[in-house]
């Protein structure tokens, strides 16, 4: 009798990206250290004390450039950061009303911040399906969103799931050759299952002359059932961008993207999506609009189910009111805080790592978990993953004999990335951002201990989006939102810093 061993493949060898320069200095620090060197050497040409007065200033502005915090942001950063808010909170930004009584133009109720300037239209695919696309005029941007019922991993053979990990990875490697891609990202939604569905479903079909105690039964399961169960939605929004020096019509670019939707969505199904769709304008907004209400999610699901469609606009899918704080954001009949990732799990993980933080959390509304994905060229990828292994090999034949083993673990590393990606492989930066929403602020606290024990177990470390709540909010929402193409300042730049 033989016996063979069962190998359970393992997840890893992510990266955080190399910051070019000198230790924690990036590279603007390091011009501003070699040129801070030289012009000491010319001040002290003259004398000793001109050197000093020129090499103490130019230390004080570099010391901060060398403090960084876990997830790499200096000292100026953090400064920004609250200078920011304190503008914003000083001229009323933190605060939005809308609707008929508002100050606001038009009377409606708008999605507010980095939503209020986004436009919605119709499309029709390859197949004559609707679907929705929202234009982002600040960065003349474009997004899609997907909508899929992943099948999940229970009673599935773990040799499937190995196949739908792989086809995802491909899934995601396509995205680098899609023209004009910014980025993408999958939100999966969780919240208790409001019993709207399963009630229109069954208390239509009972029949009138069915016994006094089957009809009771039934009721009882409808009225009990959505008590322990929960709904999860998961949503694939994917951001597209007009080449610059290009000016193409809005009809153009909609046409483009009908094409590729069917293309898109049967890589979805393949990847263990379950039943893909491409979401229309319509159901964009009702999304939205739960989001920033859940208390309204009963009676959408009722709308729905009765008579098929809601006709909420996007111009309607906003909230009424909503205040910034520094920790939360408040909204309709809601109270959220956002969370984003500092550290992604070391060493390698499990296919399911994140299986315990997509489920339904108890004692919350809604939860979203957003992980987004910045695809990189392949000529990119080629020079960022060469660059990687250099500098790996020269830290390990440079470095202390007190850190070896780390420096040989990330030459092995770098090294394996580089066959990988000589070998076809696609290189993406991704991020994760988790949004919990709660009736009051009192149950943030609780809240926030769910997402710590939950973050734990699954190996990766947050920390609060403080003083960008409402931001970071709009973000996980499935509307497109990059963070990356929101910023004042260049990627490029906050790179070097």
């Amino acid at each position: 009798m033989s016996t063979e061993t069962v190998i359970h493949p393992t997840y890893g060898n992510w990266r955080r990206p190399r910051r070019p320069g000198l230790g924690p200095l990036g590279l603007v620090g390091t011009f501003g250290v070699f040129g801070g060197l030289v012009l000491t050497l010319l001040a002290s040409l003259i004398s000793l004390t001109a050197a000093l007065v020129v090499a103490a200033p130019l230390i004080v502005l570099l010391v901060p450039l060398a403090v960084r915090t876990q997830d790499g942001r200096n000292v100026y950063q953090l400064v920004t950061l609250r200078i920011g808010w304190w503008r914003r909170k000083a001229k009323g930004s933190h605060l939005y009303t809308s609707g008929p009584l508002s100050a606001r133009p038009g009377g409606r109720f708008r999605p507010p911040g980095l939503l209020n300037k986004v436009t919605v239209s119709d499309g029709q695919d390859a197949y004559d399906r609707p679907f929705g696309v929202l234009h982002h005029p600040a960065r003349n941007l474009y997004t899609i969103v997907l909508g899929c019922d992943p099948d999940g991993g229970s009673l599935v053979d773990p040799d499937q799931v190995d196949v739908w990990v792989a086809l995802w990875g491909e899934w995601l490697a396509r995205l680098a050759h899609e023209p004009g891609l910014r980025g993408a990202s999958v939100i999966v939604e969780t919240a208790p299952d409001p019993g709207t569905r399963l009630a229109n479903e069954v208390l239509p079909r009972l029949h009138p002359d069915a016994p006094p105690a089957a009809r009771a039964v039934m009721e009882e399961v409808v009225q009990r059932y959505p008590t322990a169960s929960s709904e999860m939605h998961t949503y694939v929004a994917l951001t597209y961008g007009v080449p610059a020096g290009q000016k193409r019509k809005k009809e153009d670019v909609v046409a483009d993207l009908a094409i590729r939707i069917p293309g898109l969505l049967s890589g979805l199904v393949a990847a263990g999506g379950g039943a893909a769709f491409a979401l229309s304008a319509e159901r964009i907004a009702e999304v939205v609009r739960v989001a920033y209400d859940p208390a309204v999610a009963a009676d959408v699901l009722n709308a729905r189910a009765q008579h098929g469609g809601t006709g909420l606009e996007w111009d309607d899918a906003g909230p009424a009111a909503a205040v910034e704080s520094v920790g939360s954001y408040q909204h309709d009949s809601g109270v959220s805080r956002t969370w984003l990732l500092t550290l992604a799990p070391r060493g390698t993980v499990r296919s399911s790592v994140l299986r315990g933080m997509l489920e339904a959390a108890p004692g919350t509304r809604r939860k979203r978990v957003a992980l987004v994905y910045r695809p990189i060229d392949p000529a990119t990828s080629a020079r960022i993953v060469e660059s990687d292994r250099r500098s790996a090999q020269f830290m390990a034949t440079s470095g202390k004999n007190m850190v070896q083993a780390r420096a040989a673990s990330e030459v092995r590393a770098a090294e394996q990335t580089a066959a990988e990606e000589a070998a076809g492989a696609g290189l993406v930066e991704f991020s994760l951002m988790l949004t919990v929403t709660v009736d009051n602020i009192e149950q943030l606290s609780d809240a926030s201990v769910a997402i710590r024990n939950l973050t734990a177990a699954s190996r990766v470390q947050v920390r609060p989006a403080d003083r960008m709540q409402a931001a970071a909010f709009s973000c996980t929402l499935p509307v497109g939102i990059l963070p990356w193409e929101q910023t004042l300042v260049p990627y490029e730049l906050q790179e070097a810093l």
